[in-house]
């Protein structure tokens, strides 16, 4: 069986001179709004589009270990993961080590549409 396609579709519309987005968690989800382009812009950052190749292409066994990937601070990488994970980029697996439970990040998405009404 065929995965089925997870798709994030971003709506910017121009109201009154100014851009507001909308972000769709997949087709026909829940609407979150975002205050114009300013968390738009944050949220699809050159850092996060290199952190969500990482996690497709290497995939991490934890955030700690996609820190170490991407050569960054465990702190930064700890709160891109949660932007991403809050707008449905990024899934979150709790798994166990004996006593130890990890958070290994896996992408919830294999394409973004982005619009843009005039």
């Amino acid at each position: 069986m065929a995965d089925k396609s997870k798709t994030r579709e971003i709506t910017i519309i121009d109201e009154g001179g100014t851009f507001n987005a909308l972000l769709r968690r997949f087709t026909g989800g829940k609407d979150y709004d975002f205050e114009g382009l300013a968390l738009l812009r944050k949220l699809l950052s050159n850092e996060k589009a290199r952190l969500m190749h990482t996690i497709k292409t290497k995939k991490p066994i934890s955030i700690y270990g996609l820190a170490k990937l991407l050569k960054r601070d465990f702190k930064s990488v700890n709160e891109d993961i949660k932007l991403l994970e809050k707008f449905g980029f990024v899934d979150m697996i709790a798994e166990r080590t004996g006593k130890r439970e990890r958070l290994r990040p896996i992408l919830a998405v294999n394409s973004m549409n982005i619009n843009i009404k005039l």
